[in-house]
């Protein structure tokens, strides 16, 4: 089991963390949502439930991962970048099997 984390959003997530002032790193889930049934989920993490969470370090970050959406997001890469005037954390999931068209949702 692995997720990933690219440099360029490695160094975003630190400085959301350095200009918040406090965490450890980032909580990774997914919530039924949209129309193809569920969406990424980005937080802050404060702390850590020890008998929930699974722990990655990548690029100096830390990302945290509840064992139900772990399950779901299981080998996804965590990238940020800008087209245009958008920007944000995009996510590469292998076990994606369909994504609507608005990019806000995804089905396994």
């Amino acid at each position: 089991m692995a997720l990933t984390i690219t440099q360029s959003a490695a160094e975003r997530v630190k400085a959301y963390l350095d200009n918040r002032g406090k965490g450890i790193g980032v909580r990774l889930g997914v919530k039924t949502s949209g129309c193809s049934g569920m969406a990424y989920v980005i937080e802050f993490v404060d702390e850590v439930n020890d008998a929930e969470d699974v722990l990655f370090e990548d690029n100096g970050v830390t990302i945290v991962v509840d064992k139900k959406s772990l399950v779901y997001i299981d080998g996804t890469a965590i990238d940020y970048g800008k087209e245009g005037l958008n920007e944000g954390f995009k996510f590469t999931n292998p076990n994606e099997s369909d994504r609507c068209g608005c990019g806000e949702s995804f089905t396994i």
